[in-house]
């Protein structure tokens, strides 16, 4: 079972969702985010260059079949839609389920970090063996700047700089860099097109892992059975400014420290 499904099960354990209803949905250009009847927000990254085949009505249909017909229904619908193949469905559900693992947060059982990003915790040095996953700036900086090896696994290497391509891995061949990683850093964004479970698999057991981003602001407890060690995320304090945002193509700086907080959960 993927890290999404075991986290679903990990939260059906703990609580009962019969009554919850999705209140709310906006698919945004960067961010799709739901508020559940609970008033509980959360978001996903919003996969556009997944969806290709969006370019006329039609297909555009195709891809969407539920527009206009998602307030109302149930948590456990949406839920179901994780293993869909209709890719925003599972950007809504993922979002659903960070909503859901909000109202788990606020139970206590949990020590979270609201004040340290991510990032701040890596520590490199000459003889560190960096893969990034994803065009992750400030890592991929940093990494550059203590000059160690750097890999780089990316889908569209149009989004890396000059200097970046040059450690630029296509993401198929993750298994060839992968198994070196003394730090190995991802974006939650795997979730969505299901790559986490096999970089997760690669990884040494050793090695300081971090899955990070709005997408996996979610309960920790599955991420730190399989290898993980900090998991970085964004909880949404203000659900409905948050979507407001989000309705008028916002982006992370619209965002971050206002309507949302990021969050960081170490695995002791």
């Amino acid at each position: 079972m993927s890290i999404l499904l075991e986290t679903k099960e990990e939260l059906l354990k703990r609580m009962d969702i019969s009554s919850i209803t999705v209140e709310r949905v906006v698919v945004g250009i960067f961010f799709t985010g739901v508020k559940l009847s609970t008033g509980h927000g959360g978001m996903c990254a919003t996969p556009v260059k997944a969806i290709p085949a969006a370019v006329c009505c039609p297909s555009s249909a195709k891809e969407m079949p539920f527009s206009g017909k998602m307030e109302g229904r149930s948590i456990e619908w949406i839920l179901d839609q994780l293993d869909s193949t209709h890719i925003l469905l599972k950007t809504i559900a993922i979002a659903a389920l960070n909503a859901l693992s909000a109202m788990e947060f606020e139970k206590g059982g949990y020590e979270i970090d609201n004040e340290t990003d991510s990032f701040d915790t890596v520590e490199l040095h000459k003889d560190s063996t960096v893969v990034v996953v994803g065009a992750l700036v400030p890592i991929i900086r940093k990494a550059l700047q203590a000059e160690c090896e750097l890999y780089i696994l990316e889908k569209d290497p149009s989004t890396l700089k000059r200097q970046e391509l040059e450690h630029f891995v296509e993401a198929d061949r993750f298994k060839e860099v992968v198994p070196k990683a003394t730090h190995l850093i991802i974006t939650g964004t795997t979730l969505i097109n299901d790559t986490l479970d096999g970089l997760l698999a690669a990884a040494p057991e050793d090695a300081d892992i971090i899955v990070t981003g709005p997408t996996s602001s979610m309960i920790p407890d599955v991420f730190f059975r399989s290898k993980v060690k900090k998991l970085g995320g964004d909880i949404v304090k203000k659900p409905d400014e948050c979507l407001d945002i989000l309705s008028e193509a916002g982006s992370g700086y619209h965002l971050f420290g206002k309507s949302t907080e990021k969050i960081l959960i170490q695995r002791n």
